[in-house]
């Protein structure tokens, strides 16, 4: 399957918009001027950008604490996107969830989710509504390698599997959960391998060539929405900082540089770049553009951002359901 030359640009310019976003990200946050937490997704650009080209407007995402690109990805703005990070009343939670909670029901995404693992029931739910509207909307639910030991993985992919519910279920495998390699929580390589068990198919891609990515999640979404139920997507790749922002050194006290490096040879964008250029599919001059245009567009988002108000304290207690 060959991708048009529109959306080879497009998956290029929703990653760059990511990483800059990430990289501006960065800045504020040591400067303070974003409170709470920031788990970036540097380095994963291509998993976001690839599953969610695939889908279409009315379809559905679930989130991580580190959900940045992938709101990016379905389409969230980023005015309402910074303006939130800020604390903002005119961000998309009215500033009260802050960076692991951003939401847009208009758009399909279903919250992005501070507990690990959290995101996989509710993806597994969004497949039950649109199956039993008679809907062919599908679901892509995001999540670790780590939320993989988790009974909320297992319990949902047992459920959708037996009910043939149209999710793809799409594990990043940055080999960390928080501090945790891999190697040490788990005795397989592959975690697609555990869709076996569950009926389901189980497909490893290389998480940093956006093309692969797209054109698996293509082919899991074209099974679901002919009823024949969910798969299991594993992208391997690595996030370049650490945890969060304040993770000392970008997680160096657990993992070495060298590896770090190793995996910033693999960036997902200098990759793609190389291959448009290759390709003859856009010259550095038309990328140059490009990002001209997403920087600019963050600059505002940033401006607006800046220019909000904080919401009162009499809000507190506002859209809060018990």
């Amino acid at each position: 399957m060959k991708a048009k030359k529109d959306t080879l640009l497009e998956l290029y310019t929703t990653m760059l918009t990511i990483r800059l976003f990430e990289d501006r990200i960065v800045d504020l946050y040591a400067r303070g001027e974003v409170p709470g937490l920031a788990h970036l997704y540097i380095g994963e650009e291509a998993v976001a950008a690839g599953v969610c080209k695939a889908l279409r407007d009315d379809d559905y995402i679930t989130s991580t604490h580190r959900g940045h690109g992938h709101v990016i990805a379905k389409g969230a703005k980023l005015k309402p996107m910074m303006a939130e990070l800020f604390g903002k009343r005119s961000g998309y939670c009215k500033g009260k969830g802050g960076s692991m909670h951003i939401a847009d029901m208009n758009i399909g995404i279903l919250g992005a989710n501070g507990i690990a693992g959290g995101g996989l029931p509710i993806a597994t739910g969004a497949g039950w509504s649109a199956k039993w509207r008679g809907t062919d909307q599908v679901t892509a639910c995001f999540f670790g390698d780590d939320s993989s030991n988790n009974g909320t993985f297992h319990e949902s992919l047992n459920l959708a599997s037996l009910h043939k519910l149209p999710v793809i279920f799409v594990c990043e495998n940055n080999l960390y959960g928080i501090s945790t390699c891999q190697i040490t929580h788990q005795s397989i390589s592959d975690i697609a391998i555990r869709a076996h068990s569950y009926d389901m198919p189980g497909v490893t891609v290389d998480g940093n060539v956006v093309l692969d990515v797209y054109h698996a999640a293509v082919k899991a979404v074209k099974r679901a929405r002919a009823g024949e139920g969910p798969t299991l997507i594993e992208c391997k790749t690595y996030r370049w900082r650490g945890h969060h922002e304040g993770d000392p050194n970008q997680g160096a006290r657990y993992r070495t540089k060298e590896e770090i490096n190793e995996w910033k040879e693999k960036c997902p964008i200098e990759r793609f770049t190389r291959k448009l250029i290759d390709d003859k599919i856009a010259t550095r001059k038309k990328l140059s553009s490009i990002e001209k245009e997403v920087v600019a567009e963050i600059d505002a988002a940033v401006a607006f951002a800046r220019e909000s108000e904080f919401p009162a304290v009499e809000e507190m207690y506002e859209d809060i359901f018990v």
